[in-house]
């Protein structure tokens, strides 16, 4: 996608965190923004954001785990404004703590949201972006779906999912012709938005910031990137599980001090 002046683009979890970066940083290019957030206050607020700078865009509350939502949030959008070209699939949870500590119904709702939903909406809106000349699909995923991550096992999983739905769904499309809907998942470390508070970032680099990933995955979406993979060391990763033995790659993994980084977790209540 060579330019995104003109272009819709339908943020889930689009009212704070890296789903509010998203939504500015997409703006700043002449997209048209449609920002959806279970939090109906914070998605009008990035609306209204937007709207101040010049742009132009759409709060939408939705529930990303009600499918019926979904369907009914894409046809008023067709509607009142037209179909997506850019779909983001950004919300997400998370539930830290030893996997016994963590009641089984956060468990479930970890993959409800961050990989049924992720489905659920790519059903519902990819005809749209099908029928378009040019689109593209965003998944925000996690540097968890690349190793497992102690203390966040269900969240790691579920990222696991939707990094394989990501990588599954750009073969399918190509294999069908559809190569003009482009496929981008987006594997960062922490983020600080809060839903990581107490969470350590990996030796020798630092917690993200929300700005930071949403300026390369929009670069990523403008240059048909498939993968987005920061800081370095998250890109660094899979080579070397590649390459080293099982037991020297976890060596190297508590070297980073990658399974140790979540056991000080906090984060914060879902809204």
């Amino acid at each position: 996608m060579h330019s995104l002046a003109g272009k819709r683009v339908f943020i889930t979890g689009g009212g704070s965190g890296i789903g509010r970066g998203l939504a500015l940083r997409f703006a700043a290019e002449g997209a048209e923004l449609h920002v959806a957030d279970v939090n109906a206050g914070a998605a009008d607020g990035v609306a209204q954001a937007i709207a101040a700078a010049g742009g132009c865009a759409t709060a939408w509350r939705l529930d990303v785990t009600d499918p019926p939502a979904v369907a009914d949030v894409r046809r008023r959008m067709l509607e009142q404004a037209g179909p997506a070209d850019v779909l983001v699939n950004n919300a997400g949870i998370v539930h830290g703590g030893a996997f016994l500590d963590v009641p089984l119904q956060r468990h479930e709702a970890t993959f409800k949201v961050n990989t049924l939903a992720v489905v659920a909406v790519t059903h519902a809106f990819l005809p749209d972006l099908l029928a378009r000349p040019e689109a593209h699909i965003v998944n925000i995923v996690s540097a968890s779906a690349l190793m497992g991550l102690p203390f966040a096992s269900t969240y790691a999983a579920s990222k696991w999912a939707a990094l394989g739905f990501s990588e599954s769904i750009r073969l399918e499309l190509q294999e069908q012709g559809r190569r003009h809907v482009r496929v981008t998942a987006v594997c960062p470390g922490y983020v600080g938005t809060g839903m990581f508070e107490g969470a350590r970032a990996l030796r020798l680099t630092r917690i993200l910031t929300p700005e930071r990933v949403a300026d390369l995955t929009v670069r990523a979406v403008l240059a048909n990137r498939e993968m987005v993979m920061t800081p370095w060391v998250v890109a660094l990763g899979p080579a070397l599980r590649g390459i080293l033995p099982r037991p020297m790659f976890d060596w190297t993994a508590r070297l980073f001090g990658a399974p140790s980084s979540m056991t000080a977790w906090k984060g914060r209540s879902p809204q």
